[in-house]
């Protein structure tokens, strides 16, 4: 029987702003359909049912939209779990979708704390892409310490995200949140590919490491029994 993957979306269609926020698309497409082949993948949001995709990945990304076409993930979309409904021990591993909407509602969210942390606390895989990490900044592990403490971690860079021009969107920047909690930060060059696996915690900087982090996963999960 095949392991068990679950990735989580975010539910905000918004920033605090009015920009633009929901999952971006390639962050989600890549890592898919590296895992797909292998694993059973369910979908989870904290509102459920399709969460919103940010139009602006869309465009951006036109060649994802097979992802978007793709029945099974319509499906999936369409039945998005709650996160007050999933129970980690359902689950091998856990992927955190990024765009804007993880600094959003998954960051402050107490449903998505207790399950981040229920994940690493067993051990689990754990891993997230871009403003996914976002998702990380209230799970804690066994000790009570933030999963980023003297670990070695990234996602989107403070230069990025004042590349992308969405400082002033953000309750946040990524990458002090992550130095503030104790996280050893690493990076590219801007928009680079850098994913960083530290134990069973796996983050990846920017779309181009969505990739990368579902290889990372798939290594994780083809060595542990």
């Amino acid at each position: 029987m095949a392991k068990r993957v679950l990735f989580v979306f975010s539910s905000a269609a918004e920033t605090f702003t009015g920009h633009p926020a929901g999952w971006y698309l390639p962050e989600a497409a890549h890592p898919y359909y590296v895992l797909s082949p292998k694993y059973e993948i369910d979908f989870a949001s904290p509102k459920g049912p399709n969460p919103p995709v940010n139009p602006q990945s869309i465009e951006l990304f036109s060649a994802d939209k097979t992802f978007l076409e793709d029945p099974a993930v319509q499906a999936k979309l369409a039945g998005c779990k709650t996160l007050a409904s999933v129970d980690a021990a359902d689950y091998a591993a856990v992927f955190y979708v990024g765009g804007h909407g993880p600094v959003i509602d998954l960051a402050t969210d107490p449903a998505n704390a207790a399950l981040a942390s229920a994940f690493f606390r067993a051990g689990k895989p754990t891993s997230a892409v871009c403003h996914g990490p976002g998702a990380l900044v209230g799970a804690t592990d066994a000790a009570g310490a933030s999963v980023f403490k003297g670990r070695r971690v990234t996602g989107l860079s403070n230069r990025e995200e004042e590349a992308l021009d969405a400082v002033k969107h953000v309750p946040f920047l990524l990458e002090d949140r992550m130095k503030e909690l104790g996280g050893v930060y690493e990076c590219a060059e801007l928009f680079g590919v850098c994913v960083v696996v530290d134990g069973n915690l796996i983050t990846g900087q920017n779309p181009a490491s969505g990739k990368g982090v579902g290889e990372a996963l798939d290594k994780l999960l083809s060595a542990s029994a």
